[in-house]
């Protein structure tokens, strides 16, 4: 069987308990078909680029898959019909990653403190225009 990485775009009406029921439902989609799924991760409510479907945010959730690329086709069938999906996209990899992937890695680079970095407020009064060379 290959290996997989699948990544999709739900829409930013639903809920995150709606994102975890749409993972369960593809996840039984690929097991029904012989693979299986390990990690799963829910990446959460994120701005987008541009706008897709009138929508500004989407729910990112990422599948590592051990699937015959029937099975994959098949949850790509469904997830077409499905108006909840906004996106999405498998790649074929040779090893799944171990541990946290980039993104959650960024997510929590992004929640640590700041430190002592003075507020770009405290830069003193500016001079006039023309005092400046």
């Amino acid at each position: 069987m290959a290996l997989y990485e699948h990544v999709f775009l739900a829409r930013q009406d639903v809920s995150s308990q709606q994102v975890e029921a749409l993972v369960d439902q593809y996840k039984g989609v690929i097991e029904a078909n012989g693979g299986q799924v390990g990690r799963i991760e829910h990446w959460g409510l994120k701005s987008l680029t541009y706008r897709i479907n009138k929508n500004r945010k989407a729910h990112y959730a990422l599948m590592d898959i051990d699937a015959p690329s029937d099975a994959v086709k098949e949850m790509e069938r469904q997830m077409r019909f499905n108006e909840d999906i906004l996106r999405f996209m498998t790649v074929s990899v040779e090893a799944h990653e171990e541990g946290p992937s980039a993104m959650l890695q960024k997510r929590d680079r992004d929640d640590r403190p700041r430190g002592d970095r003075p507020d770009r407020g405290d830069r003193g009064p500016r001079r006039p225009r023309e005092d400046r060379e």
